[in-house]
């Protein structure tokens, strides 16, 4: 399977078989959409659910927020062929990564099903919160998505005694 990786701000639309696409996601949140009639899938992923209305958004920044994003994942999904009324849904992140950041994955995860609910989309498989960072593939052409939490980063090479002590090692940068 050829693999399309998407990062903040972007989304896919796949309308071709042995396509996946993959993202991985903290307090982000990814929504795959499929048309199993027309084997169309997209996903995004968004930093964001929306702007506070009294926040001026400039136009180069709107990529950020899942109101824009939804409506480009829809709007490349019908350009490809999809009917909106077809439509279904997965939803995944809105993890609390850092507890200083707040309540922005628990918002972007509401904001997300709100979304869906408000434009009568049904949503198949949701998995929202956690602590947890989490990866996830989508197969468009067959709507099958996946996630995982990934696991924590291995823990630092220790230093070898020699090299701590100061055995040799050093480094002369000119």
């Amino acid at each position: 399977m050829r693999r399309l990786a998407i990062v903040q701000g972007e989304h896919a639309v796949v309308a071709e078989p042995d396509v996946v696409i993959t993202t991985l996601l903290g307090s982000c949140v990814a929504v795959c959409l499929h048309d199993a009639q027309a084997r169309i899938g997209g996903m995004n992923h968004f930093l964001l659910g929306e702007p506070d209305p009294a926040h001026q958004i400039r136009v180069e920044d709107m990529h950020r927020y899942g109101i824009h994003a939804m409506e480009l994942l829809i709007n490349g999904m019908m350009q490809k062929g999809a009917a909106r009324t077809r439509l279904r849904a997965h939803v995944y992140g809105g993890a609390t990564i850092i507890a200083a950041f707040g309540g922005i994955g628990t918002a972007n995860g509401d904001f997300a099903l709100r979304f869906l609910k408000t434009e009568n989309i049904p949503i198949g498989r949701c998995e929202l919160g956690g602590v947890g960072a989490r990866k996830v593939e989508f197969v468009p052409w067959e709507g099958r998505a996946r996630s995982f939490v990934v696991e924590q980063a291995p823990a630092p090479i220790q230093r070898s005694p020699m090299l701590a002590a100061g055995g040799g090692g050093d480094v002369e940068l000119f």
